[in-house]
């Protein structure tokens, strides 16, 4: 299980890097995107792994902490999805805002020649 989401990681966080190092802003956001996807995984997935395990503990037992979920990482992902969902509303209006100066959406600003 370690192995796969760690593959999972790797792979959206290099598409992610892919699309920063693409000439148009739109694929650059997008690369933002994912890569804040791929960071809030990996920090989700410090919290432990387990399967067949109860997510809560019992009413009247003392929890042990080797066997519950850390919520540290859980509320450090909650704030960080906050705060990507403000910080692409930001890009996007910038990106908007330059396509409307510039008249294209190439991160130069100007469209190579062929």
């Amino acid at each position: 299980m370690e192995l796969l989401i760690a593959l999972a990681i790797g792979i959206v966080f290099g598409s992610g890097i892919w699309l920063i190092l693409r000439p148009r802003t739109f694929q650059v956001l997008t690369g933002l995107l994912l890569m804040s996807y791929a960071v809030n995984l990996f920090i989700f997935v410090m919290g432990r792994l387990w399967i067949d395990r109860p997510p809560l503990t019992p009413a009247q037992a003392v929890p042990d902490p080797a066997m519950v979920a850390d919520p540290l990482p859980q509320a450090l992902v909650l704030t960080a999805i906050v705060i990507g969902f403000a910080t692409t509303a930001l890009y996007l209006v910038l990106m908007i805002g330059a396509r409307g100066v510039t008249g294209t959406d190439h991160v130069d600003g100007e469209e190579p020649d062929q």
